[in-house]
């Protein structure tokens, strides 16, 4: 169980949130349509909460292992600028932002469900593992979401960002 208490000093520290996308944005299953185009659902709570936090002042960024489209389309109508795709090494392309930002990791919050995300989540200031996150994510996060990944899971963290910036827990 989340002690979210506990950690309300790293969420009031955190000035760069980043979102894997398969299986944190999405419910981590890949559609294809008849000509082989990848589709993705996007639960669109998750993205009021982005733009919510982007406004407070936090930086959004995505990284991911996969390249599509519809990422770079769901990015732009979010207004993420940060987005890095296909990464095969995602803990450097997080060194890169974090340092393109003038930031340590200790200012960073990501958000992962997988095996490829545990480097970020354990070297990030405060690492997330949505609920239905592989054993490997889950054990290096220092929180892990009540809702499942693409069901509303990052519209909880944001939740969180916002809450502990009102001083709320």
């Amino acid at each position: 169980m989340n002690d979210i208490v506990r950690f309300q000093p790293a969420l009031r520290r955190v000035r760069l949130l980043v979102l894997d996308v398969d299986g944190v944005l999405t419910d981590g299953r890949l559609y294809y349509g008849a000509k082989g185009e990848t589709l993705k659902v996007f639960h669109v709570r998750d993205g009021h909460g982005i733009k919510e936090v982007a406004a407070a002042g936090v930086a959004v960024a995505i990284i991911s292992g996969r390249k599509s489209a519809a990422v770079a389309r769901r990015a732009r109508e979010l207004g993420i600028k940060i987005v890095v795709q296909g990464s095969t090494d995602k803990l450097a392309a997080l060194q890169r932002i974090a340092q393109g930002r003038g930031l340590t990791l200790e200012h960073c919050a990501c958000v992962g469900d997988d095996t490829p995300d545990a480097p970020i989540l354990n070297a990030c200031g405060l690492g997330i593992a949505v609920a239905d996150a592989h054993g490997d994510a889950l054990a290096a996060a220092d929180l892990v979401t009540s809702r499942a990944g693409g069901r509303g899971a990052v519209r909880e963290v944001c939740d969180w960002l916002m809450s502990a910036r009102r001083g709320r827990a």
